[in-house]
C-alpha cells in the first residue's frame, strides 16, 4: 500500500510541475497581458492543486494535510483577486502591443 501512495505522490507532483512549466511558457510566449494572465493563473492553480494532492498521502497527520489544503485555498483566493486587479489595470491602460 505504501508503494501505491509513493507512486501516486510522484505522478501527481510531476503532473503539477508540468502545469507550472506550461504556465511559465504561456507567460513568456503569449502576446498580451490578458492572455498571459489567463495562462499563468489557470496553470498555476491546477499545478499547485496537484502538488498538494500528491503530498497529502505523505502527510504525517490530518492537521498537516488540512494546513496544506488551507494554504492551497488561500493561494486560490489571492491569485483570483490579484488577477482581477491586474486585468482591470491593464484594461484601463488601453491596448499595448
Amino acid at each position: 500500500m505504501r508503494i501505491a501512495a509513493d507512486i501516486f505522490t510522484i505522478v501527481a507532483i510531476l503532473t503539477g510541475a508540468f502545469f507550472f512549466l506550461a504556465g511559465t511558457v504561456g507567460l513568456l510566449r503569449f502576446p498580451d497581458t490578458l492572455t498571459r494572465l489567463h495562462a499563468l493563473t489557470k496553470a498555476d492553480n491546477l499545478g499547485l492543486g496537484l502538488v498538494v494532492l500528491g503530498l497529502l498521502p505523505q502527510s504525517s497527520s490530518v492537521f498537516g494535510g488540512l494546513k496544506m489544503i488551507l494554504v492551497w485555498l488561500l493561494v486560490l483566493l489571492a491569485s483570483a483577486t490579484v488577477s482581477q486587479l491586474i486585468a482591470r489595470a491593464a484594461r484601463r491602460g488601453g491596448p499595448h502591443p
